[in-house]
């Protein structure tokens, strides 16, 4: 391994953090690192001879290269190479080798592998020279020469030629069959609905662009700094494509700038980067630019149609619920959309259909509760449609049909306190003064009106190792291959770690982002304290059982006849419960047994058999407040309260945190957030944080979460569950219902732009 290789810095919380308990409010130990700069991202680190990448994408949809002139763009100073599929390192041919963990089914996208051009933006080049700078302006002196083919693009316009996902995809589960006769009771039925809901594309952008930075050793290892949501996903990629053994390269992640899904799959820059190293045999840097992140995956457009029925007093006769969304020519990408509605109320007459749409772009990918954010959002609205049509309060109508036991099979919920949810966030939104009618209430020049929605979101848990390593000094260090994409794992799994050995939290330190590390899945689902949490736990409870075990051995141990059970951990000693002067320090310990360290390890597996007896899910109420401006088509959001049940919650202050921050999205994904695309050329045309509008201060106001008591030791040993996605789910439609309260105008699609408000 090279010299060159720069040393990770394990983030620690500051002195005096003291001892904590999960459950509490614990600040970020990576928060003084990252605001002081100390935390390195992926295009941060830096090593001698370094050259930098610079990437040419295709101006076509489809059709092939014809030729390509690299002269002018290697005459310039600094330039090493341009690669091409003409001159590129060798790359593996079968499908199979680009599989990545979370692939859908289909052929994944090669880049460089050959002339074909299958969407517009595709990598065709990689300019590759001594400064970023002169590899830019060589970039635009590539010139390529295109047989350009017909392309598709919009969805909307091919709705008419859907087709069944082929293939298969981790955490996508096919609608169940449909249960009763929802066509037949639906047009028996005294109050209906028929509705079609519109989402538009919208892409992750993360404040950090993705990169990759590859350090090759003397020894031809390659050392990978990658922005990914598993540092283990894209070693078996690099693996795999470029025949070289796990042992040769070793990925690193230790901080990641955002990625909210767009980090699950390996990008382009990766295998760029890596080609580069591979023929050059220096350490390459590919640095993709704003404009080019808009040239993979994205949420993908969707399309769907709900009908409801219900009898007068509100209880639903018939749900039917078909989605049909885009894919690439080349890969299935699959979500579950319609699901949620075989799963939130109790009906006897459920029918959910789900189809696919081949267009002539990127494979679209996992966003932040993918298919719920749109498939819950299309349910949500049509429910309130359906209150309106039977005259029933939205609330109302949601606990008139509220769930015990899951719809589609009779499935008890591991915990289920949607119900509490729901009291709660009316009560301390004030529900109860909601006018019924809409149109009610008016101030100044815009009309108010209160909206509420549900969410939904799986309860994940995966496999995971976690190893913990108790050092004669006192520290504790626990190590997984885990991924901190914002969320605050560092903090809690230290917390974790601290409160199960009774250490204070300055002494705790959690290892991850690394290949090498113990394995962990990738972090996405909103399943990492649930599954990464758990086996730190785990980890922990094993070295307990160690350190126990060498304390009753002792030559003069204080509890020689004292069971496991008998023993506690706390302030950094062993102790006896029933008599505290009965106790023994840590380091103590580990002085008179002559150890330098004590490690266990730990694999958690997933307690399936018991698992799937239950339907396992985090739930929410989302309450909200609009004003709108029927002149100007104007809406702000002045009030949200989103009450979530997720289980335990281990770090209150980071998990709020994760809960508003989502809600902020929710509220941009309602009202700004949409990619558009020049059907013409295939080719997205606001890709750039100018014209592809997010939500901004000015459009944030008052966000009041609530955590309803909840513990779920099904879903995992700690009782957590997790909350990553739940806070998007629901707010979207909780806003456009609440546009309707306060115009009378229902506006199906998202975003709800001034233009359709108005009209």
């Amino acid at each position: 391994m090279s010299e060159l290789i720069p040393e990770l810095r394990t983030p620690v919380a500051d002195p005096g953090a003291g001892y904590v308990r999960t459950g509490t409010p614990v600040s970020r130990v990576d928060g003084r690192d990252k605001v002081t700069g100390a935390a390195r991202y992926t295009a941060e680190f830096l090593t001698e001879d370094l050259l930098h990448g610079v990437v040419v994408n295709s101006t076509i949809a489809r059709g092939r290269i014809v030729a390509i002139d690299t002269s002018a763009a290697l005459a310039q100073a600094g330039v090493v190479d341009v690669m091409t599929y003409q001159n590129r390192p060798k790359m593996r041919s079968f499908d199979l080798f680009y599989k990545d963990m979370t692939a859908p089914g289909g052929a994944p996208f090669r880049p460089l592998y050959d002339e074909q051009i299958v969407y517009n933006g595709q990598p065709v080049a990689l300019v590759v020279a001594e400064t970023f700078e002169a590899a830019r302006h060589a970039a635009a002196l590539v010139r390529i020469e295109y047989e350009a083919q017909p392309h598709e693009t919009g969805l909307l316009s091919f709705l008419d030629r859907p087709h069944a996902p082929k293939g298969i995809k981790a955490g996508f589960s096919p609608p169940p069959d449909e249960k009763g006769h929802a066509e037949q009771a639906w047009q028996a039925a005294e109050c209906r609905i028929d509705g079609q809901y519109y989402s538009g594309v919208e892409h992750h952008n993360p404040m950090e662009l993705f990169a990759s930075t590859v350090i090759r050793g003397e020894d031809g290892h390659l050392t990978i700094y990658d922005k990914t949501q598993s540092s283990q996903n894209s070693r078996w990629y690099v693996s795999r494509v470029f025949g070289l053994s796990k042992s040769r390269v070793t990925v690193r992640n230790p901080y990641v700038g955002g990625a909210f899904g767009s980090g699950l799959r390996p990008q382009y820059q990766l295998p760029l980067a890596v080609m580069a190293a591979l023929k050059l045999k220096r350490s390459v840097r590919v640095v993709l630019s704003r404009q080019q992140m808009f040239t993979f995956g994205h949420r993908p457009e969707t399309w769907q149609r709900i009908k409801l029925a219900a009898n007068r007093d509100g209880q639903l006769q018939a749900i039917w619920h078909e989605a049909r969304a885009e894919t690439s020519r080349f890969e299935d990408y699959v979500e579950v959309v319609v699901n949620w509605s075989g799963q939130l109320y109790t009906c006897d007459n459920i029918r959910l259909g789900y189809q696919l749409v081949d267009l002539d772009q990127f494979t679209p990918m996992d966003m932040r509760a993918p298919g719920a954010a749109h498939g819950v959002h299309a349910l949500e609205v049509a429910m309130d449609e359906l209150s309106y049509e039977i005259g029933i309060d939205p609330l109302a109508l949601r606990l008139k049909n509220y769930a015990e036991s899951n719809p589609m099979d009779d499935l008890p919920y591991s915990t289920k306190e949607l119900r509490a949810c729901y009291a709660q966030g009316a009560e301390r939104f004030g529900w109860d003064q909601r006018p019924l009618a809409p149109r009610s209430r008016k101030e100044g020049s815009e009309w108010v009106g209160w909206g509420m929605a549900t969410g939904i979101w799986d309860a994940m848990q995966m496999f995971a190792r976690a190893s913990a390593v108790l050092h004669a000094d006192g520290r504790l260090v626990v190590s997984s291959a885990a991924t901190d994409i914002g969320t605050g794992t560092y903090t809690v799994m230290a917390t974790i770690a601290a409160e199960e050995l009774g250490l204070p939290l300055e002494q705790v330190a959690f290892q991850l982002g690394d290949s090498t590390l113990p394995v962990a899945p990738i972090e996405g689902g909103s399943s990492h304290v649930a599954t990464v949490g758990s086996a730190v736990q785990g980890a922990c409870e094993k070295l307990k059982k160690r350190l126990y075990k060498l304390a009753k051995h002792l030559d003069r141990s204080p509890f020689p006849h004292a069971r496991f059970a008998d023993v506690e951990f706390v302030e950094g000693t062993i102790r006896l419960r029933r008599d505290h002067s009965c106790a023994i320090s840590l380091t103590e310990l580990l002085r008179l047994e002559d150890k330098a360290s004590v490690e266990e390890k730990y694999l958690l597996l997933p307690n399936v058999l018991k698992q799937k007896k239950y339907v396992r899910a985090v739930h929410s109420a989302v309450f909200c407040e609009v004003r709108v401006d029927e002149e100007f088509g104007t809406v702000r959001v002045t009030r949200v309260v989103s009450a979530v049940a997720a289980g335990r919650i281990i770090n209150t202050k980071t998990a709020a945190s994760q809960v508003s921050g989502a809600v902020v999205w929710g509220i941009s994904q309602a009202l700004h957030e949409e990619t558009y695309m020049d059907h013409r050329m295939g080719r997205f045309m606001n890709h750039n944080l100018s014209e592809y509008h997010v939500a901004v201060n000015a459009d944030i106001h008052d966000i009041d979460v609530i955590f309803v008591q909840e513990d779920d030791r099904i879903v995992s040993r700690l009782g957590a569950k997790g909350v990553g996605e739940i806070g998007i789910v629901g707010v979207a439609a909780a806003i456009s219902n609440a546009i309707y309260h306060a115009t009378g105008k229902r506006v199906r699609d998202t975003p709800m732009t001034p233009d359709k408000v108005m009209s």
